[in-house]
């Protein structure tokens, strides 16, 4: 399990994303971001509000799969 300080609370509550699959970057080093450490970029977009929207596969694939 990692941690992304990703700000998601506008579309997201912590329970909303339990299970959810996403398009991240894991394989970047750590990086600080204040008081917490980052450990993967969470990808996403966005709205016409300028708050993210994740990026995430339209069915299940494999956990941990290579973006093309």
């Amino acid at each position: 399990m990692k941690k992304s300080s990703a700000q998601l609370t506008k579309h997201y509550t912590p329970e909303r994303l339990i299970g959810r699959q996403v398009i991240a970057v894991v394989n970047f080093p750590p990086r600080q971001i204040g008081t917490f450490k980052s450990e993967i970029l969470v990808l996403g977009l966005p709205d016409t509000d300028d708050q993210v929207v994740l990026l995430a596969p339209d069915q299940a694939v494999p956990n941990g799969g290579r973006l093309y």
